[in-house]
């Protein structure tokens, strides 16, 4: 778990660049799709102060598991409804797979150059981890998180209409399996994958 350690001055700026960029990836696709609802209500914006949900940060800093703000947007913008949500909903996930690969390859040109010391190398550590777990963890199909969007928009209209009506039971429902364990056994090995994927990218470019 990630609870109140010495490492706390260096977890604030990782967590921040992580969620951060995962809202405002969301924002800038629902924008780019012609929705000008984000940027209506301040979320088309790097100041993390704008993405913040107190639950969720919680969540993530005790239990590596939790989410931001979600940033709201109205899909009537969009040409296509379903096509769109899908878009913004992994939008948030790819952002921060691309920013894992980012600093894994720092990390690694760093290393190579025999430069990775310092406390500040942890802050980039931090930054990869966080990274991977968001997008794993907002993949997982249960409301509030991106997965449910995302699973909504690919089944049949019907079922991903009775499936959005479980939305205001989501966040219950998520907190009692992580609680459980249930979420990290699906997750860990997910996010393991995931960072032998982008490893084995950066080992191939350096």
């Amino acid at each position: 778990m990630f609870g109140l350690d010495a490492d706390m001055i260096f977890r604030i700026p990782a967590l921040l660049i992580a969620l951060t960029v995962h809202e405002y990836a969301h924002a800038r696709a629902a924008v780019t799709l012609g929705d000008p609802t984000p940027r209506f209500m301040g979320r088309l914006t790097l100041n993390p102060v704008a993405h913040l949900d107190a639950l969720g940060l919680l969540m993530l800093w005790l239990f590596k598991f939790g989410w931001a703000k979600p940033v709201p947007i109205n899909p009537s913008y969009f040409k296509n409804y379903r096509q769109g949500t899908l878009i913004v909903s992994l939008a948030g996930p790819v952002a921060n797979m691309l920013l894992a690969l980012i600093t894994a390859f720092l990390i690694g040109l760093l290393a190579k150059l025999q430069l990775l010391s310092g406390n500040w190398v942890k802050v980039l550590w931090m930054t990869y981890s966080y990274n991977i777990i968001l997008a794993i963890f907002n993949l997982v199909p249960i409301p509030p998180l991106d997965g449910s969007k995302v699973l909504a928009s690919i089944l049949p209209e019907r079922q991903g209409q009775i499936f959005d009506q479980m939305e205001q039971y989501g966040p219950f429902i998520l907190m009692a399996l992580v609680y459980v364990g249930v979420i990290g056994m699906i997750t860990y090995p997910l996010e393991r994958g995931l960072a032998y994927m982008i490893n084995t990218i950066v080992m191939t470019i350096l």
